[in-house]
């Protein structure tokens, strides 16, 4: 099977990132292809000291915050030097279920896509939002559908698996804020495959977000800036 890496990046994650990494060890129990590495971004708290005696958990302490660029960067390389074959990005708060991370695989193994979204909205789930999220994802939708003639239903979403000619681009050339969205448009302009499938996820299970409403705004023009300006370079 294709070596498969699972990059939990985690800031200040204790109350969740033990549950978290329970669920994906039982998904490796019968999948030993499947390696999961923690990059622990200078969190403050005791994220680092609750992975360290998980046996069969890799884990990479940053010695301070990179923010959620950097750290999934920092997994993406790791992955490139240890040659996997497949990286998965899976959030360290217990929003993502492990059991879709075989339907997130798939495409790849088949040569369907290059990356894989999980996807909240693509059909109708259980999964509940707070409506400034909403607004932000629904803002992203339009200006990427506007810039690339692509429907993405979830930008936004943290849940995705790469295969191995994005995992050696993403090693080297990587967002720092708010990535998710503004790769979307670097890989379409390289014309990888990109595919979205359902997944069900979960509220938050402990700690809070670190993004707030004037965060949110912040990262919206941010990224809304540099998506137009690929654009531009583009043409």
């Amino acid at each position: 099977m294709n070596k498969t890496l699972i990059i939990v990046p985690a800031y200040n994650e204790e109350e969740s990132i033990a549950g978290t990494l329970q669920d994906l060890l039982m998904i490796k129990q019968e999948r030993p292809f499947i390696d999961i590495c923690v990059i622990n971004d200078g969190s403050k708290d005791r994220t680092s000291s609750i992975v360290e005696p998980f046996q069969n958990i890799k884990l990479v302490n940053l010695p301070y915050n990179l923010g959620i660029g950097g750290a999934v960067q920092t997994g993406y390389r790791y992955a490139y030097q240890h040659g996997y074959d497949i990286a998965i990005q899976f959030d360290a708060d217990g929003q993502h279920n492990a059991e879709s991370i075989d339907a997130l695989i798939e495409p790849i193994l088949s040569r369907e896509a290059n990356m894989v979204i999980g996807s909240r909205f693509l059909e109708k789930t259980d999964y509940k939002s707070t409506m400034s999220r909403r607004i932000g994802i629904y803002y992203f939708t339009l200006l990427l559908r506007l810039l690339t003639g692509r429907i993405f239903t979830d930008p936004t979403s943290g849940y995705r698996s790469i295969d191995k000619k994005i995992i050696s681009l993403f090693a080297f050339n990587y967002p720092k804020d708010y990535p998710e969205p503004e790769v979307l448009i670097h890989l379409t302009r390289r014309s990888f495959k990109v595919k979205e499938i359902t997944v069900h996820m979960k509220a938050r299970q402990g700690g809070r977000s670190s993004i707030t409403p004037l965060k949110s705004i912040y990262y919206m023009t941010k990224v809304t800036l540099s998506i137009v300006i690929q654009r531009i370079i583009r043409e």
